[in-house]
């Protein structure tokens, strides 16, 4: 089942924000598969589907999801014996995990998806490693939980590339995976199968793609990541590449011990990263990494609420943007769905850990919020695998409305609105939402958010009675 609806042809707009800046009374035009077609302005189209008065920005990708967890956000936040940290949480999350069958895990899914959208992502990177029955047995469709998460994203409406994940071992040693992890796990054999098997699903959907991600180098080692890009071949072929890498410092600490080189120094040396690749968290690295990073044209997906909700340690954004790094953010664990807190978030970290500023502003003048907000657009779009961003001819057509008479906004110029909904407004100023032509969020409501709510809740209650 899809988003109800069909895709819009014109939508007028009071203000829009553009390559060239804000531009007065425009009409953004649509092609039939719901990318721009065009933007003129208003006087040259005089009919159009719909008429915006707010101001008008392009939509957020969000560049790295874990849907499933959304049904344990805040139920972790207990203290474990000894010194908690990310290793307790995760013995947390999989025995969550084995509660999930797949009606649950599309419950969870379009429960989540549909936050997003109210809050102002219109674009997700599904880095989803949940494949198998909870003990471990393949389902009949070795596709049939990923092929749920697409059902999910298709009645939110939400665009999807979705990243079947691979997990092969238990750590950088070779281990087996333990019990709890056998959900995870493929063969290269049984991973290209499950590949296919979701390019399927994913066919003639210009709301759906594909791509690839390596859990970490943890559980899949660079050979067997290397030999699955090159036997996947035209299924993959300029497809987005994701992978967690250096996110703790055991991680760190065991690579060196075993591999004689940090994460990244080892991913590198032994695969051809490229513009292709997004790193996830990337929190522990070296100044030498630093620059190898920005040079290779890869995006750093960072996750600022989950990074500090585990005690992962902060980026060092800053010098990796004046190295001409480039940066996306994404929900993670879904503590956080707001785009606008992980950048309030992302910036205030650099504050703190430099005692500055308006650190992530590009300009040696400017609004922090519009850089960091066309910083995550750009750089979210190349890791899902958009060659095109933003509110320009050929992008998928995904915008959002910010209510610009909110209390809280008003009398602002619309980089001060940008500035203020990133870092003082309380209340979500989104009020209508377009993704790839379709109207998905209006008047601040998602038609189907009460309908969702309820399967959401009994698989929290399970959970929480488990």
């Amino acid at each position: 089942m899809s988003f109800p609806g069909s895709r819009l042809t014109a939508i007028r707009c009071a203000k829009a924000l553009t390559p060239s800046g804000w531009e007065d009374n425009c009409v953004i035009e649509l092609d039939p598969t719901g990318r721009i077609a065009g933007i003129t302005t208003a006087g040259t189209r005089p009919t159009v589907d719909l008429h915006l008065r707010g101001i008008v920005i392009a939509g957020l990708p969000n560049l790295h999801s874990h849907a499933h967890q959304k049904a344990i956000a805040g139920l972790t936040e207990h203290k474990m014996a000894g010194q908690d940290d990310f290793w307790g949480w995760r013995e947390l999350m999989y025995r969550a995990n084995a509660q999930l069958g797949p009606d649950e895990l599309h419950a969870v899914a379009r429960y989540l998806y549909i936050s997003m959208l109210q809050s102002g992502y219109t674009s997700v990177a599904e880095f989803h490693y949940l494949h198998h029955q909870p003990n471990g047995d393949p389902y009949t469709d070795c596709s049939e939980l990923s092929a749920r998460l697409l059902e999910a994203a298709s009645e939110a409406g939400i665009a999807i590339t979705l990243l079947p994940t691979l997990y092969c071992r238990g750590g950088f040693d070779n281990g087996p995976v333990t019990d709890t992890q056998q959900r995870f796990t493929n063969t290269p054999d049984s991973y290209l199968k499950l590949l296919r098997a979701c390019a399927s699903l994913c066919t003639d959907n210009p709301d759906r793609s594909l791509g690839f991600a390596a859990h970490s180098l943890r559980a899949v080692d660079p050979t067997t990541l290397t030999g699955i890009l090159q036997d996947a071949g035209q299924l993959l072929r300029g497809a987005p590449i994701h992978i967690h890498v250096a996110e703790q410092a055991r991680e760190v600490d065991e690579c060196v011990a075993l591999n004689g080189a940090r994460p990244v120094t080892w991913l590198y040396d032994q695969c051809e990263v490229t513009d292709l690749w997004c790193l996830i968290h990337a929190t522990h690295v070296d100044p030498t990494e630093l620059n190898r990073m920005a040079k290779s044209g890869a995006v750093v997906g960072l996750c600022p609420t989950t990074e500090a909700n585990l005690g992962d340690g902060i980026f060092p954004a800053a010098q990796f943007l004046a190295d001409g790094g480039r940066l996306g953010v994404g929900s993670d664990s879904q503590i956080c769905t707001s785009p606008a807190e992980e950048l309030r978030l992302l910036e205030y970290g650099q504050r703190l850990s430099l005692q500055r500023r308006t650190v992530l502003t590009k300009d040696d003048a400017g609004s922090n919020g519009r850089s960091l907000f066309t910083m995550a657009v750009s750089g979210g779009a190349q890791a899902l695998g958009e060659r095109c961003s933003g509110l320009v001819p050929g992008a998928r057509g995904d915008l959002i409305e910010i209510d610009h008479e909110l209390s809280e906004l008003a009398s602002r110029t619309p980089d001060q609105i940008l500035d203020s909904w990133i870092f003082s407004a309380k209340e979500n100023p989104i009020r209508n939402v377009i993704v790839g032509g379709r109207h998905v969020v209006r008047d601040g409501l998602h038609p189907l958010c009460d309908s969702a709510s309820g399967p959401f809740r009994q698989v929290v209650a399970m959970l929480n009675n488990a």
